[in-house]
């Protein structure tokens, strides 16, 4: 299995995240665009693969809000980048935050399983069964990358194993949910279908739960 190929359906990370890691990482010292792809992909085992053009846009963001600043041309012509004061207060800031679950990437499987129990003609027994199929089979992979990282006793080793820790327990809470969607219906097999409207989206639900309160 390859190692950076992980990240794909498993872990989106959004704008933001890559934002913010990039600033990270220039925290440690100024570099250019592709060492910073290739120093982020590397202290998270791949699972955010980025390109280039992703770095030097995020980057020209970063420094349109001046948050970083570029510091001259090398040798080769590769311009490198350093934070500024903003910049670094930014970066102290994250840290010390929560992330913010509100703002999670979609789960194309919730969706996925979402609509098919509402839309006609779908075998979602079909459906559960292929992703549970599916997901056990990358449970494996990553049960066995994960014994070969513990043997490794750097930083960089240390990163990856906490990054597949992860994914293992996503994996698993990701099989338990499909088998409780199984067994949901099961019970739910004997009511009609009916189409799905009006159901409350998560802003609603705080909203009547803080009038109700």
């Amino acid at each position: 299995m390859d190692p950076t190929s992980l990240g794909k359906g498993t872990m989106r990370g959004d704008g933001m995240s890559v934002r913010l890691g990039l600033l990270a990482l220039l925290a440690e010292e100024p570099m250019y665009g592709a060492r910073l792809r290739a120093e982020f992909e590397a202290r998270t085992g791949g699972t955010w693969p980025l390109n280039v053009g992703q770095v030097y846009t995020t980057l020209a963001r970063l420094e349109r809000d001046g948050l970083v600043e570029a510091v001259g041309e090398d040798a080769e012509g590769r311009i490198s980048y350093r934070l500024t004061g903003a910049g670094r207060a930014e970066v102290a800031r994250w840290w010390l935050a929560p992330v913010d679950r509100d703002s999670t990437p979609r789960d194309e499987l919730v969706i996925k399983l979402a609509l098919a129990v509402t839309v006609g003609g779908v075998d979602v027994h079909r459906v559960v069964q292929t992703q549970r199929t599916a997901t056990l089979k990358h449970l494996q992979d990553l049960t066995r990358l994960k014994h070969r990282a513990t043997a490794g006793d750097t930083d960089t080793d240390l990163a990856w194993l906490l990054v597949l820790e992860n994914l293992v327990f996503a994996a698993e809470a990701e099989v338990r949910w499909l088998d409780h969607v199984e067994a949901r219906l099961a019970r739910e097999a004997g009511r009609p279908r009916r189409r799905a409207h009006g159901i409350p989206t998560q802003q609603q639900q705080k909203d009547h739960t803080s009038t109700t309160a």
